[in-house]
């Protein structure tokens, strides 16, 4: 892959963005590489976890606007290739498996527009997001624009929208958008270590969460407590809701197999 690399760690499928030399820019080609990650990431069942992260100083400066200028000019968005799933949950399903994502140095424009469709986020303390993109005579079009606000709240993304003023680690952990700030050098660790735990947990149990959780963002809450029993059937009598019974019962750790 084109500065994709992926990495099978036990459950967890490592995706390191790999283009330090040029502060992790997004090009389209590793837009199209990610995608083919998440794409693998969720179609192979040994998969539990997505742990994304990237290699160097910063996350990324941004992307590589000379690249896509021509792209959305035509008003074609990101072109998900065959076997993908869009990292920004734009254009196709989403991927059924849960994404912890630890950030540094920058994280700028498409990296705070994956990390909002990301479910646990990890950042150093030197991490600086921005949104940088009506400075560039542009606007976010990568999800931002539609998750920000509700993941921020209203006023806090307005200004950072609106500005393309950056926040520091700090404000992101005060309003929510990332779980933990580290120390420098520690975030890939932290974060790893809570996708583990979430690998170990029961990975039907895991995908239905995610599914009820998603769909009382996406259609109300009525909506989701109409369905919320939809998956209990087939996940109390899967193989793993007997050993977490068991489990329960001898007092010892669960091994769950995803079956």
């Amino acid at each position: 892959m084109s500065h994709i690399e992926t990495t099978v760690e036990g459950y967890v499928l490592a995706i390191k963005v790999n283009r330090p030399d040029k502060l992790n820019a997004l090009s389209p080609e590793m837009y199209s590489d990610l995608s083919l990650a998440l794409g693998r990431l969720d179609r192979e069942p040994e998969l539990r976890v997505g742990l994304l992260h990237a290699e160097g100083k910063h996350f990324s400066s941004g992307v590589e606007l000379d690249k896509w200028a021509p792209l959305f000019a035509k008003g074609e968005g990101f072109p998900c290739p065959e076997g993908g799933i869009d990292p920004f949950a734009l254009s196709g399903p989403r991927c059924s498996k849960p994404v912890v994502m630890a950030v540094q140095g920058y994280c700028y424009t498409w990296g705070v527009e994956i990390m909002l469709n990301t479910d646990v986020r990890i950042a150093a303390d030197d991490t600086r997001f921005a949104l940088l993109e009506v400075k560039r005579g542009i606007y976010p079009c990568g999800g931002a624009t539609l998750r920000l606000p509700e993941q921020m709240g209203w006023a806090n993304a307005q200004r950072y929208l609106l500005t393309g003023d950056a926040w520091s680690a700090a404000e992101a952990l005060r309003t929510g958008l990332v779980q933990e700030v580290v120390t420098p050098g520690e975030q890939l660790r932290a974060a790893r270590a809570v996708a583990e735990r979430m690998a170990a947990a029961a990975p039907l149990g895991v995908r239905a969460i995610l599914r009820s959780t998603r769909q009382a963002r996406a259609d109300g809450e009525a909506v989701a407590a109409a369905h919320v029993f939809d998956d209990m059937p087939a996940v109390m009598a899967s193989e793993d809701a007997k050993e977490g019974v068991q489990s329960f019962v001898e007092r010892r750790d669960a091994v769950f197999k995803g079956r």
